[in-house]
């Protein structure tokens, strides 16, 4: 095991830049071949929001800031490990896109239309596009997560 212990805390940015959204394609792992918004684990000695930031950047060569929290993804794996994702929406603030990384395959913008039809793109992304009308949703991202529990949870504004 990592040395991330049984509770783990990362960060995801959505990028939205002339009505299209940051997203990249990972080289392994459940998400290999996915579009999914770039995303990593917290380090020692910075805050969630600091994370989004670094990670958009190491992933893509965009660089953002935060400016609100799209929701939380939460979830149990194997009924041991406690992962949670916080999601920030995010402005673009420069930067230039990147064609590849050690875990990227490549990074794109792409309009919402783009990502609700194809089949690439990872489950979450239709959720927090497309918004909720409830605080929680329960669902199953796919078995070769393992999770036993997955919670999706969004700003819900009055």
């Amino acid at each position: 095991m990592s040395n991330r212990g049984k509770v783990w805390l990362a960060a995801a940015g959505i990028v939205e830049y002339e009505r299209k959204y940051l997203v990249v394609m990972k080289k392994y792992g459940g998400l290999k071949g996915k579009w999914s918004f770039p995303a990593g684990f917290v380090d020692p000695g910075e805050t969630v929001d600091e994370a989004a930031v670094r990670e958009v950047y190491e992933e893509t060569g965009i660089e953002a800031e935060a400016i609100g929290i799209a929701g939380i993804r939460s979830g149990v794996i194997n009924n041991d490990i406690s992962d949670n994702l916080v999601v920030f929406h995010m402005k673009r603030t420069g930067g230039t896109e990147i064609t590849e990384t050690k875990e990227i395959a490549t990074c794109e913008f792409l309009t919402k239309e783009e990502l609700l039809s194809d089949p690439r793109t990872s489950t979450m992304i239709p959720s927090f596009l497309n918004g909720m009308d409830q605080f929680m949703t329960e669902m199953n991202p796919g078995d070769q997560f393992q999770y036993t529990s997955y919670k999706l949870m969004y700003h819900t504004p009055k």
